[in-house]
């Protein structure tokens, strides 16, 4: 009975990250966002680079007439450069902001799957520490399975800009 109790105070913030989730690599690490942000997986393009913007900001691209900024999220994250081969993409996803929705690319190392994943499986987290790369504030939560763990988002703060929203 008391076992069920703490899967009942756990319970309702996992089943809200419950979801089909895409997932994707940056070096040897997985990460997933929901899938309803995604709105497009493109191969790499040419990026118009913007003057005076942080160094994980590449620049923009035009996408059937909409300019769309993009991020290097292996730059955000702090993690070193490589090149990019034919599995880097773009993916584009609809962020929240202060001003509304807005479209942001990132570029990652490559598009893995869409997983169904389930809120039994999420583990929320309070801090990291170690060698993760990633500030715990992107993370939503750690989904688990037997062979591996994949750490699931929050693409709004990922893709903030801070001052460079409009």
């Amino acid at each position: 009975m008391n076992t069920e109790h703490q899967n009942q105070d756990k319970a309702p913030v996992c089943k809200e990250l419950e979801g089909k989730y895409l997932t994707f690599s940056l070096g040897s690490e997985e990460y997933g966002v929901e899938i309803l942000r995604v709105k497009e997986i493109i191969g790499m393009m040419d990026i118009t680079e913007v003057p005076d913007t942080p160094e994980y900001v590449k620049g923009v691209i035009n996408l059937r007439g909409k300019v769309i900024p993009v991020m290097d999220l292996r730059s955000r994250f702090m993690m070193g450069q490589v090149d990019y081969t034919e599995r880097t993409c773009i993916v584009v996803f609809e962020t929240k902001t202060d001003g509304g929705v807005e479209l942001v690319g990132v570029i990652v190392d490559g598009v893995s799957e869409v997983l169904h994943i389930k809120g039994k499986d999420i583990e929320l987290i309070k801090e990291l520490g170690g060698g993760m790369h990633v500030r715990s504030d992107y993370i939503l939560g750690m989904a688990k399975n037997e062979k591996s763990v994949r750490i699931l988002l929050d693409i709004d703060r990922v893709a903030s800009f801070g001052h460079l929203s409009h």
